[in-house]
């Protein structure tokens, strides 16, 4: 019933033209009669044809982008389906010219057709998702920016800032400038849809060093980067999700492991973390997992890898390709 009413105009418009083609075949174009009209028995054949056309051939040819190898069967199909239509349906005995100028328009009316409305319905359906997702990256961007200058967040950012400057005072500057370029980050920086590789890693890095300095003596963070080139462009605040996640939901006296690599225009990022007894799966989901997904699909769509694998550590792994 849910299907039916999501898809109510495009159901609408396959049966609003099986019936006219029908009627033309019938009434406007046909030598026969309607009780031995051989159409009627070829209709079916017919039906068979163009939705397994839309369902499978035209689908996979359009995923793997192979454009004129469905444009030859295409054309094969039509072929082979006017001669079954011409010779054994019909039994004309005319030649393979006649047969074609004949009776080809019953067969690739209908596949042009319905191959033009699957990919217009399919171009409207992504556009639709394409605006869903923009909203969805706006609420999700202006929570996570709210997040950021959470006073509690700030708190206890300055917490370690003011321990830092009693206990290792020349350490201090350091991590104020830390603190300030990360909001700077949040605030103005991450706006853009991609911004440069070198201005994500160095959030990343600082967000790291705090963590660190927080949980010394809690957790062990193991935070390894090898980068052949920062000549990149990367959507914003992408790492981060999961990255926080491994903080937050990892139990004190535990290891976190966290590897960032760029290998020419390709990114990987390895997260590694042991689960809180406190925590669940469908925690991560709530907390970022299913937006970071969204948001993948749509800045890169099939240009990405997401890996999550829960056993006795909660395992991510991301790979993108890079701009």
């Amino acid at each position: 019933m849910e299907f039916i009413k999501k898809h109510i105009s495009q159901i609408l418009v396959h049966l609003l033209f099986w019936l006219l083609f029908t009627f033309v075949s019938l009434f406007v174009f046909s030598e026969y009669y309607w009780s031995e009209n051989p159409f009627l028995q070829y209709l079916s054949i017919l039906v068979i044809i163009v939705y397994t056309n839309n369902f499978i051939i035209l689908p996979f040819f359009v995923k793997r982008r192979q454009y004129v190898l469905y444009a030859v069967l295409f054309i094969l199909i039509s072929f082979l389906a006017t001669q079954l239509y011409c010779n054994v349906f019909t039994k004309c005995g005319c030649s393979f010219m006649k047969c074609l100028s004949d009776y080809l328009w019953q067969t690739i009316v209908p596949l042009i057709f319905f191959s033009f409305i699957w990919m217009l319905f399919k171009y409207l359906e992504r556009e639709e998702e394409i605006e869903n997702a923009l909203k969805e990256r706006s609420e999700l961007e202006l929570k996570f920016l709210k997040s950021q200058i959470n006073p509690h967040v700030l708190f206890n950012n300055l917490n370690t800032v003011y321990s830092y400057s009693i206990e290792k005072p020349e350490q201090t500057p350091d991590l104020i400038l830390k603190l300030s370029d990360n909001l700077k980050h949040v605030l103005y920086e991450s706006t853009e849809d991609y911004i440069s590789l070198e201005k994500e890693i160095q959030y990343i890095d600082n967000y790291i060093d705090f963590q660190k300095i927080r949980t010394q003596g809690i957790k062990e963070v193991l935070y390894d980067t090898s980068i052949d080139s920062f000549e990149h462009k990367i959507a914003p605040l992408l790492l981060i999700t999961i990255i926080e996640n491994a903080f937050k939901h990892s139990p004190p006296n535990s290891k976190i492991k966290i590897k960032i690599s760029v290998s020419g225009d390709v990114l990987e990022c390895f997260i590694q973390n042991e689960i809180s007894s406190t925590s669940k799966e469908n925690d991560y989901e709530s907390i970022g997992l299913s937006n970071l997904k969204k948001r993948l699909e749509l800045l890169y769509y099939d240009n990405y890898l997401l890996n999550v694998l829960e056993k006795n550590t909660f395992t991510v792994t991301l790979r993108l390709n890079l701009i």
